[in-house]
């Protein structure tokens, strides 16, 4: 059957790529017909906006600057120009450019929740809280029945770590859109941080069942029957995970947690070295495998794998911290204070690896005093 289900994958694969030419040559067609039609008449910015979005769908960045900036030298009031230039230099990162080409927008069309929205975003991803909600909410106002708004503030709270909150709004995106992949899958993601896993579980699946080929949504599904304990159905959508096309990475991760979780160690070593074999100077997988050694009694096994570790990332706090624990495991508490002050002097803000250290350091004192060995 897994040989059957892999040879439709493949098929669809195959099927998906000569869709992707076909759409691309017609894409091109479409760009050489509209720059000629922008030879022929200069002066008509509908061309130069339909070249833009032409360029959009082929995600040729570039150029789609490139031709909003003609559109601007022509009109520099063109509202939908100055939008699009924000959301090119939103998606390079430049977040300030974007949010002076959005605020040159708005000072045109005060009245558009798109340009609200969009500077949103921007604060959003600067983590003002309070500044992006309140373009959000102005979004709102000007268009209450537009699902991406209520998702946005959604996963504004989502990110604040306030569920319930993003959970209401995700539940009103719904409501405007039954089918909206974004609020399922996010707010999935919330009732599953609040534990309501049966409620994460029907939404996963209402995605899932929208779309046969989301590899995340899969593995969510897979982690989600993890911990309600049921190790068939998650090891079966973990196999359909795999078997969908993508990095297989995280897949490979989160399986040998699930395998580790119902006591299957050998083949949930098998996966971390498979997710370690794709990428490994990524610190993840093998500090989870090492935490796997730790757990199972293998304290020594897990501080080699931990060294390890800092060999190709030597300066990374989490692992140090680690190895404090598996020299402490180990009844060595000098080098598990070494390990832990390593940490401290990486990241030294991080109050986790201080109060871990203190604990032990104090341990250490005390027995010191009253001549303990050590």
């Amino acid at each position: 059957m897994e040989r059957v289900i892999q040879r439709l994958y493949d098929i669809r694969k195959v099927i998906k790529r000569e869709f992707y030419i076909m759409e691309n040559q017609e894409l091109e067609k479409q760009i050489n017909a509209t720059v000629l039609q922008m030879a022929q008449e200069p002066n008509n910015l509908e061309n130069y906006h339909k070249l833009s979005r032409l360029y959009m769908e082929q995600q040729n960045y570039d150029k789609v600057i490139s031709v909003l900036e003609s559109v601007l030298a022509i009109n520099p009031q063109d509202v939908q120009a100055l939008v699009g230039m924000g959301t090119m230099w939103y998606y390079e990162k430049d977040f300030r450019k974007s949010l002076s080409y959005y605020n040159r927008a708005l000072d045109i069309n005060p009245k558009n929740y798109l340009i609200y929205y969009n500077i949103g975003n921007v604060f959003a991803e600067w983590k003002n809280f309070p500044k992006a909600l309140f373009y959000y909410n102005r979004a709102i106002d000007l268009n209450s029945k537009n699902p991406e708004i209520y998702n946005a503030i959604a996963l504004l709270y989502q990110d604040n770590e306030e569920y319930i909150e993003s959970k209401a709004y995700y539940e009103k995106a719904l409501s405007l859109d039954p089918n909206n992949i974004t609020a399922l899958v996010d707010m999935g993601n919330v009732c599953f941080k609040l534990f309501d896993y049966e409620t994460a579980l029907d939404l996963y699946k209402r995605v899932y069942d929208l779309n046969i080929d989301n590899k995340v949504v899969a593995m969510c599904i897979g982690n989600t029957y993890t911990l309600m304990k049921d190790k068939e159905n998650a090891y079966s959508y973990y196999e359909k995970a795999i078997a969908i096309e993508g990095d297989n990475y995280r897949v490979f991760v989160c399986y040998a947690i699930s395998l580790s979780e119902f006591g299957e160690y050998d083949k949930a070593f098998e996966y971390y070295d498979k997710a370690i074999e794709l990428e490994p100077k990524t610190v993840n997988a093998h500090q989870l495998k090492a935490n796997l050694l730790a757990n199972i009694g293998k304290v020594d096994e897990a501080v080699e794998t931990y060294k390890s570790i800092l060999h190709f990332a030597p300066n990374d706090a989490s692992t140090y911290l680690l190895l404090g624990n598996g020299h402490y495991l180990q009844g060595d508490i000098e080098k598990a204070i070494a390990a832990y002050r390593a940490a401290i002097n990486i990241e030294p803000s991080n109050d986790e690896h201080k109060l871990v250290y203190n604990l032990v350091m104090d341990e250490y004192i005390d027995k010191k005093r009253k001549g303990e060995a050590v």
